[in-house]
């Protein structure tokens, strides 16, 4: 199985620990994050492993020379030249990410305890999906609205009250199940062409919960959820990364 790490972040949320590293390579508990997420996408029996990078490219490239887990390939998509955001990071990872299988994507960030990835990916080929996104009921200001199927059908800003697609409102919004994203999704290799022509209109540097948001009514993009309990921080910022650091130490 394939997977894509997204760590060619700024991190400005995490200064002034990332003004002389990227986030990536900032520890949590012993171990840096970028360390971590190949960790976990190992366990899940990733074999190939993109990492794209930008900020401070060069340490995270010689980290990951350094990490070098048996039987793993970790390839480099380099963004120096350009930071594209997570959909045009995507698109731009494609020549690295050939072949028929689904690919894992896990924000460098997001450090979770037992969450079953195998079992993300599982859902998806079931279903057949183009992508499918982890999800959880929790508080946020931005938020998933999926249907009964728990199939993509837009966006809410809770805080703005902001509303997406254009024909969405409070009136449709309010039946369906609003979720927040987890910063782990699991995309077929089919969407690679959808990416393009998004890129063609919008432009190589995009986001990729913009294109799922866009295209949530002619592409099948679904929700999973574990049902069993696990633990989720984004480490993005200084309070939840101590949040983290006491929750890894209280588990080893």
């Amino acid at each position: 199985m394939k997977a894509m790490i997204f760590a060619a972040g700024l991190g400005t949320r995490l200064r002034p620990l990332t003004d002389d590293r990227p986030k990536a390579l900032v520890e949590v508990a012993g171990k840096t994050l970028l360390q971590r997420a190949i960790d976990s996408l190992v366990a899940a029996g990733c074999t190939t492993i993109v990492v794209n990078v930008h900020h401070f490219a060069h340490k995270v490239i010689a980290a990951i020379s350094d990490i070098n887990p048996p039987d793993v390939d970790i390839l480099v998509s380099d963004e120096s030249d350009l930071l594209l955001d997570t959909g045009g990071g995507v698109l731009a990872a494609r020549p690295l990410l050939k072949g028929d299988e689904p690919i894992l994507i896990h924000n460098v960030d997001i450090i979770t305890r037992d969450l079953d990835l195998k079992a993300i990916v599982t859902s998806h080929v079931t279903n057949h999906a183009l992508a499918t996104l982890l999800v959880k009921k929790r508080d946020t200001r931005r938020y998933f609205l999926f249907d009964d199927n728990m199939s993509l059908r837009g966006w809410e800003n809770t805080a703005t009250g902001a509303f997406k697609p254009d024909d969405m409102n409070a009136s449709s919004a309010i039946m369906l199940h609003h979720r927040a994203f987890g910063g782990i999704h699991v995309i077929s290799p089919a969407i690679f062409d959808y990416l393009q022509d998004y890129a063609h209109i919008h432009g190589p540097v995009f986001s990729i919960t913009d294109f799922y948001i866009d295209n949530c009514r002619r592409c099948d993009i679904r929700a999973y959820q574990q049902i069993t309990p696990y633990q989720w921080l984004d480490v993005g910022k200084p309070d939840t990364l101590n949040q983290a650091i006491n929750l890894l130490k209280e588990n080893n």
